[in-house]
């Protein structure tokens, strides 16, 4: 026996759709204020209804189309929010059939030749209702030229014209269309919002269905009423009336979230093995290797959050089992930690996504997860850095200078090795660790010996200048801002704009020119003003000495576009006179004038 069309089923999402804005879940806000323009009769001439996919754009433009439009049963009432859903416009609306509302998909129906059509249109009135509306779906798609045509009418319609568009990509239509339109921004329904709506449809369809598998479908409808009711649906037809968590996980495909719990602790703890075996369990009761990895970055992602915020914890899609283990975790996991694994997971996602088998690509990213959580933390390496004594110097020096930092605020950097020689051979007799000792001394000595010379830092400029490396004074004068120095080590903070090879470059030919290693290091604060900066400061001062002399205006002011180019002082100026001057001759006796 087949259905006629009065008893053909029909799928939840269209039976339990909203009819009135009171049946709207979740957008209590929406609803005062179009209930408040209605009352004081200040209704828009246009909307635009925006939000995530399945939180009723369209199904609001209908209601609010029903309630322009709606006459009541007695055939005398005005525009309302409570449509009454009797009278002949309420009706039509409901069954998509009314003459003077018209829906257009703007995702198939994108050209100017479309909006034309309504444009003609526009000018007729309503052939038996209140208002002529438009409803223009997914109104983003239309193109530039169908928009450009339309804003003129949009801004100045007639009397008896209301637009009404609904979009998911705001950003994509443009402001001007925007600036002619009341806007509605219809929200992601919250968990405890969507639950009750789901327990009423189940209780009026007579299903049975466990509170943890409307928290299930709920978390998976991710604020889509549409899709959570879709969910639904297909749930109560999977559990045959009595619905349990675990038959919503099977059709969802998703893991037990206890066991990604498990998996997640495994991971942490470094322990492959069972992750793996843990992994390959879950696969072969039917959980996709991506649903399993989506569950682990939930989780890191909900147990950082309960960390910051603790409140978070009382989620309703949440069981207690799991909140206390998410507490638990969030009280006992550095945020580094959680911070790495979220990142590692997130690019195990993508190489999931683009691997020819996925399950192999989940172990992978499994095995990586659990190696990385056996690694030391920073702070770990440090300390067992500082509880390490150094090695011992090698025997004779060689190559390139050096660049360091430690400590808070220095940043390394690297100039040529520290010595060429080898160092001392472990387990070799001690003669020749004495012997090592001597020559180390020694190195140290003729190392203070050869840096004696250079007592302050403009002994390191003059040997520069000496040395005639023009490329080295005129970037160590420009970006050298210096912090500290003592003969053989140069603290400094580089200026703005400073080569990254400066230090490496300036210890490098230290070592070169005086025979003695130098160390480089770069601070991030503290330096004073580089030799250029200083030079450039005298200047500005004369400059600024110059232009406020009486005779300096004058001239300014008689030639306005004169400029002061350069700058001499009397010392200098007597100097180059002094340069530019002839030699004087001496008289010399000549025995024939006599």
């Amino acid at each position: 026996m087949t259905d006629t069309p009065d008893t053909a089923y029909q799928v939840l999402a269209r039976k339990y759709r909203p009819e009135t804005f009171a049946d709207l879940v979740g957008q209590d806000a929406m609803v005062r204020t179009l209930k408040n323009a209605f009352e004081a009769d200040r209704i828009a001439q246009a909307f635009v209804m925006t939000g995530i996919r399945g939180t009723g754009k369209t199904t609001t433009a209908r209601i609010i189309a029903k309630g322009m439009n709606c006459i009541g049963p007695d055939g005398g009432s005005g525009p309302t929010t409570d449509p009454c859903g009797q009278c002949e416009h309420c009706v039509a609306i409901m069954e998509g059939r009314h003459v003077d509302v018209m829906e257009m998909d703007a995702a198939s129906r994108t050209g100017v030749n479309d909006i034309r059509e309504i444009i003609d249109s526009v000018h007729y009135r309503a052939a038996s209702a209140r208002y002529k509306i438009y409803i223009i779906d997914e109104v983003h798609m239309l193109s530039t030229s169908a928009f450009n045509a339309l804003l003129k009418t949009l801004e100045e319609p007639p009397a008896h014209v209301k637009f009404i568009f609904a979009t998911t990509e705001i950003r994509k239509v443009p402001v001007t269309v925007l600036s002619r339109c009341q806007r509605f921004d219809l929200r992601r329904i919250e968990p405890e919002d969507m639950i009750g709506m789901l327990r009423r449809i189940a209780t009026s369809e007579g299903a049975e269905i466990a509170e943890d598998a409307l928290a299930l479908i709920t978390r998976a409808a991710e604020g889509s009423a549409r899709d959570a009711t879709s969910l639904l649906d297909q749930a109560i037809s999977h559990g045959a009336g009595e619905t349990t968590a675990e038959q919503v996980r099977a059709m969802l495909g998703l893991a037990d979230r206890g066991r990604v719990l498990d998996l997640f602790d495994m991971i942490l703890r470094g322990d492959a093995g069972n992750a793996l075996n843990e992994i390959a369990a879950q696969y072969a009761d039917g959980a996709d290797p991506m649903a399993v990895l989506r569950d682990l970055a939930e989780i890191t992602h909900w147990v950082s959050v309960v960390k910051i915020t603790p409140e978070a914890a009382e989620d309703p899609t949440v069981g207690p089992d799991e909140r206390a283990r998410g507490q638990t975790m969030a009280n006992e996991l550095p945020m580094r930690v959680l911070t790495r694994m979220w990142q590692m997971l997130l690019k195990a996602l993508e190489e999931v996504a683009a691997a020819p088998n996925a399950m192999m690509a989940a172990e992978m990213a499994i095995i990586r997860l659990t190696h990385v959580a056996d690694l030391p933390s920073p702070e770990e390496l440090l300390r067992k850095l500082q509880d390490t004594p150094p090695p011992p110097p090698p025997p004779n020096g060689g190559g390139g200078g050096y660049a360091g930092g430690t400590g808070p605020g220095s940043t390394n950097a690297q100039g040529g090795p520290m010595g060429g020689g080898s160092g001392p051979i472990h387990g070799a007799p001690t003669a020749q660790g004495r012997a090592s000792g001597v020559a180390a001394t020694a190195l140290a000595v003729q190392n203070d010996a050869a840096l004696a010379k250079y007592v302050t830092f403009e002994h390191v400029l003059e040997l520069i200048r000496t040395r005639r490396d023009g490329v080295l004074r005129v970037h160590v004068e420009e970006y050298v801002r210096l912090a500290s120095y003592q003969p053989g080590r140069i603290e400094f903070e580089p200026a703005p704009g400073a080569p990254n090879d400066l230090a490496q470059r300036l210890g490098s030919q230290l070592q070169r020119w005086t025979g003695a290693r130098w160390a480089i290091i770069l601070v991030n604060e503290g330096g004073a003003p580089s030799v250029a900066e200083i030079r450039d400061a005298a200047k500005n001062q004369m400059r600024a000495e110059a232009s406020a002399h009486p005779l300096v205006q004058a001239v300014l002011s008689a030639f306005p576009k004169a400029k002061i180019t350069d700058i001499k002082s009397r010392r200098e100026l007597a100097n180059e006179a002094l340069a530019e001057a002839l030699p004087e001759v001496e008289d010399e006796w000549d025995p024939f004038e006599e």
